[in-house]
């Protein structure tokens, strides 16, 4: 059974093993399970220790085949996670759109997934990974790549007992935003027609009326493109985050918490249920949020989760996107290994599956911010589309959204697809 700790300087500085998973978040918990169940030797190194706070707290329901695929379903099940069961949108005056309730459209135990507190959901998954066997080292930072040939071969790494060496075929960078290779080797490409700030915090009896939408995430409009999530989690708790451009969230003050406080004033819903909530901790702010790695493998490194891509979190893709492609890519290197090989060539498909899947909730997203556009219109003159935006909604996004795409083409503005993001094959 794998252990859950720190490097000590007892360890042989250098370590031979299967594969090395940079990163104990979603993406690399899960395929660090996947390796592990395999019975492979998979050593995971994560700069922090757990549990830690992380942002990001809503799962879609597709998220429960991944949990289950791995063995970690009933951990998560029985920690008494928040339920959730659909999505509401409010518009910026206010009216409240009628929900999209995951049961509609599936027809499984799925449709009722959970809102979580990541440190806690995140322990519970390093842990799993750890129970299946896989080598975790926290406190622990990935400082560099090992190559030979101008192939990845491995991690140099730096914990409490000092520096140590991890070489493997292969590489899971799962390092979140931080984006181990997609920093040192300069593939960021951010998005820039999503570039937002957000800040948020957390309330003590936000004053909800519809005992039903304790179960529901809540995204609100406010004028200038931006938007609230309301996400209620366990003990009376509500996460409480607006996101918006840089100059229209600080057009009046610099200061974090005024800067919050006035984008609650914008939204009546918000203003009239948060009056009386108590706020439980200081406003918190992320930037640049949405980008994507010009590469997503090249020879002995494979990218998942955030540190392939990032979107703007208004449809809660975060957690799900990081499942799956943590699962994806640990799947992936298993037929490398079993092959013998080493070439990004083996992630051809991978790139192609993953962008495919980020490129068709990327569009609902630009069409969000589009000023022009109402989710409430939409559903109005395209009823039959209700379906499609709650596929979306609950992770089903391999499927053909060509009928979307052209309303949405009709309502708005849609962005050309991203071209990048695929494997770094050489020619031949």
């Amino acid at each position: 059974m794998g252990a859950v700790w720190a490097l000590e300087a007892r360890l042989a500085n250098v370590r031979h093993c299967d594969a090395i998973v940079v990163g104990g978040g979603p993406a690399g918990t899960a395929a660090a399970s996947v390796l592990a169940r395999a019975g492979r030797d998979v050593v995971m190194v994560e700069r922090t220790r757990f549990p830690r706070y992380h942002i990001g707290e809503s799962l879609l329901p597709y998220c429960w085949w991944t949990l289950d695929r791995i063995g970690a379903l009933e951990k998560v099940k029985a920690h008494g996670f928040q339920s959730k069961n659909g999505v509401r949108f409010i518009s910026a005056d206010g009216r409240e759109s009628k929900p999209f309730i995951f049961s509609q459209r599936l027809e499984h135990e799925a449709a009722w997934t959970w809102q979580v507190d990541r440190a806690s959901f995140d322990k519970v998954m390093l842990d799993h990974a750890a129970s299946l066997g896989a080598e975790v080292h926290q406190d622990t930072r990935a400082t560099g790549t090992i190559e030979d040939g101008g192939q990845v071969v491995g991690v140099r790494a730096e914990g409490p007992g000092g520096e140590i060496e991890l070489r493997a075929p292969w590489t899971i960078d799962a390092s979140g935003r931080a984006g181990f290779m997609r920093v040192s080797r300069g593939w960021a490409r951010p998005e820039h027609a999503l570039d937002r700030v957000a800040l948020w915090t957390y309330y003590q009896d936000f004053q909800f009326e519809d005992p039903a939408i304790l179960h529901n995430t809540i995204v609100a409009s406010v004028p200038d493109d931006g938007w609230f999530w309301i996400i209620p989690l366990a003990d009376g708790v509500t996460s409480v985050g607006v996101v918006a451009r840089r100059d229209v969230m600080f057009k009046s003050t610099k200061d974090k918490l005024e800067a919050f406080l006035a984008q609650t004033q914008r939204n009546p819903w918000i203003a009239s249920r948060i009056a009386g909530a108590q706020r439980l901790e200081d406003v918190a702010a992320e930037a640049d949020y949405s980008y994507r790695s010009e590469w997503c493998a090249e020879d002995g490194v494979v990218l998942a989760g955030d540190a392939f891509a990032f979107l703007d979190p208004v449809f809660s893709s975060g957690v799900f996107l990081a499942l799956r492609t943590g699962e994806e890519a640990a799947l992936g290197v298993l037929r490398a290994l079993e092959d013998g090989r080493t070439d990004a060539a083996v992630f051809a498909d991978y790139g192609e599956w993953a962008c495919k899947g980020v490129e068709a909730m990327r569009k609902l997203v630009h069409s969000f911010y589009d000023p022009d556009f109402s989710m409430g219109q939409m559903v109005r003159e395209f009823p039959s589309l209700s379906g499609d935006v709650t596929d979306l909604l609950i992770g089903n996004i391999h499927r053909d959204f060509s009928d979307l795409e052209a309303a949405l083409m009709k309502l708005g503005s849609v962005p050309e697809s991203i071209t990048y993001g695929r494997a770094r094959v050489a020619a031949v």
